[in-house]
């Protein structure tokens, strides 16, 4: 059972989620750190959805302090690189953990790996205990391993929470043939199935994400973190954005 039935409401489409939202997208005009004011309006919608009985599994990346391919790229080892994009996620979660605190919730951050003055060990168990607890966790640190991507990280709890869905918050509206900001001409798509994103090799994120979201048959929602009540509009299945399944 993903969610108390006392908290079930009827207008809600996905009771449990794995919402992804990427650093940059915290960082604001700076672009590096943390723009509060965005990380409290993250955190106003998050309180409506948890309110609404919505369980939230939460991945932050760590583009507003470090990308590991391309600001190590060609300057140090890639394994060091993307551990320390792995660090970036966590200094990410515990400041948004604190957020989302300050805001009234029971947040917890749990790392897959291992720093215990930090975070919690992440297990799948203790995952489903605090999501049935009604608290808002958030995965930290990636899948622990370089190579893979906070996308695919997000995807991958999503999986192992059997999350009805995993909502890829991000700088742009939806999914396009191209990156509208420029080609005028990209084509936005409403819907998709992952054979079509594969088979057109559109970059809504990277192909291991979408391979692993594929084969769980996981529900895939990308849409603009800056639209207006925009994870409270997908929750309760208002169709904004670019929705990916393997049927519709």
């Amino acid at each position: 059972m993903k969610i108390r039935s006392d908290f079930i409401l009827p207008e809600l489409k996905y009771k449990r989620i794995l919402l992804k939202v990427s650093g940059e997208a915290l960082a604001g005009d700076a672009h590096r750190g943390l723009d509060f004011t965005i990380v409290n309006e993250l955190c106003k919608s998050i309180k409506t959805c948890v309110d609404m009985g919505v369980q939230i599994g939460l991945v932050i990346g760590a583009g507003n302090f470090w990308r590991g391919v391309k600001d190590g790229a060609d300057k140090m080892q890639r394994s060091h690189a993307d551990s320390m994009g792995m660090l970036g996620t966590v200094m990410n979660a515990i400041a948004v953990a604190d957020a989302l605190n300050r805001h009234g919730m029971d947040a917890r951050v749990l790392s897959a790996v291992e720093m215990n003055k930090f975070a919690e060990y992440f297990t799948r168990d203790l995952a489903e205990r605090y999501l049935n607890e009604g608290k808002v966790v958030l995965f930290a640190a990636g899948t622990g391993n370089p190579y893979f991507s906070t996308d695919t990280g997000a995807v991958l709890r999503g999986v192992e929470i059997e999350a009805d869905a995993v909502l890829m918050a991000k700088n742009v509206d939806a999914i396009y043939s191209a990156d509208p900001a420029k080609d005028p001409a990209a084509v936005r798509y409403s819907r998709l199935t992952y054979g079509e994103v594969l088979a057109k090799n559109l970059k809504a994120t990277d192909i291991t994400a979408m391979a692993l979201a594929m084969d769980n048959d996981m529900t895939m929602v990308c849409f603009g973190l800056n639209e207006e009540n925009s994870i409270v509009r997908v929750v309760r299945g208002e169709e904004i954005g670019t929705t990916v399944k393997n049927h519709f």
